[in-house]
C-alpha cells in the first residue's frame, strides 16, 4: 500500500471526531438568554412572594429569650409568643444536655390573652416555662407552637 491508498481510506480527523464525541455546540442566542434570565427572574419573585405572605399569615409565631438552670433537675425556659388574642395555642418546650439529647419536655397551653398584656393589642405574650430534667440542662428551646381547635 502507498500513502495514496491510505489516506483515499482514512476519514478526515474532523468527520472522525463530530461522530466520536458529537458535533460542535451551538451558543445560545441573545433572545433565548434574556428568556432565561426572565424566567428566572419571573420565579424567584413569585417565591419570595409566597415566602412574604405564608409567614405572614402563620396563626402563631415563637421566639426563644432565653433559658436558665435552677438545678441538676430543672430548667427555666423564656420565650415569647404571638397569635390571635382570642386564641388558644400549645408549645412545646424541650431542655437539651451538652450533646444536644433531650432531657426535659413539656408541653403547655396557653390561654387566650388580655389585649392589655402587650403592647400590640395582646397579640404577643412573655411566657416561663419550669421543666422536669433528667440530667442538667445546657439548654432551653421551644420545639414548635400550634393553635388548637376551640370545638374541642
Amino acid at each position: 500500500m502507498t500513502s495514496e491508498d491510505l489516506s483515499a481510506t482514512h476519514v478526515p480527523a474532523s468527520t472522525s471526531l463530530a461522530n466520536r464525541y458529537g458535533g460542535q455546540k451551538h451558543a445560545m442566542t441573545r433572545k433565548t438568554k434574556r428568556i432565561i434570565v426572565l424566567v428566572a427572574l419571573i420565579v424567584g419573585i413569585a417565591f419570595a412572594a409566597w415566602v412574604a405572605t405564608t409567614s405572614a399569615t402563620a396563626p402563631v409565631t415563637f421566639k426563644d429569650i432565653g433559658y436558665s438552670t435552677v438545678d441538676g433537675t430543672q430548667a427555666e425556659v423564656d420565650y415569647q409568643v404571638t397569635k390571635s388574642p382570642g386564641a388558644t395555642a400549645k408549645c412545646a418546650i424541650k431542655a437539651m444536655d451538652s450533646k444536644f439529647a433531650v432531657v426535659g419536655w413539656k408541653v403547655v397551653e396557653i390561654g387566650p390573652n388580655q389585649p392589655e398584656q402587650s403592647a400590640d393589642g395582646g397579640r404577643t405574650t412573655v411566657q416561663r416555662t419550669i421543666l422536669r430534667t433528667e440530667s442538667p440542662a445546657v439548654s432551653g428551646v421551644v420545639d414548635n407552637c400550634w393553635i388548637v381547635d376551640s370545638g374541642k
